[in-house]
């Protein structure tokens, strides 16, 4: 299980008055963020191994199903969708890749021949 630390928050983004405030928050928030995203590296490197075919890697409809998801929830915290969309699909995009490579590799031939 995926632990998560990090530095204690100091300031809400309201109360920060310095640069200096407003980058150790956001600082904070990536090192959570790299958690955070490993963890949803390792759900692709187990969807490599549980996929049979690779043409299920790429999945036109559950990406749609993401983003629509990643929408609400953005709405209802009051994330921009400006900024929600384009950063979900790109990681979309970049974990499909990813995961295709780790599909290819788990199935490569010098893999079956172990």
């Amino acid at each position: 299980m995926t632990e998560y630390h990090s530095d204690p928050r100091r300031h809400t983004g309201p109360q920060c008055q310095t640069m200096a405030e407003v980058r150790y928050e956001i600082d904070r928030l990536d090192r959570l963020l790299v958690t955070l995203i490993k963890e949803r590296q390792d759900y692709m490197d187990a969807a490599a191994r549980i996929k049979t075919e690779r043409d299920a890697v790429r999945d036109e409809a559950r990406i749609e199903d993401v983003v629509a998801k990643v929408l609400a929830s953005a709405r209802k915290a009051g994330l921009d969708p400006s900024i929600a969309e384009p950063v979900w699909r790109t990681m979309i995009e970049r974990c499909i890749a990813y995961e295709l490579s780790r599909w290819d590799a788990l199935r490569s031939p010098a893999k079956r021949a172990l």
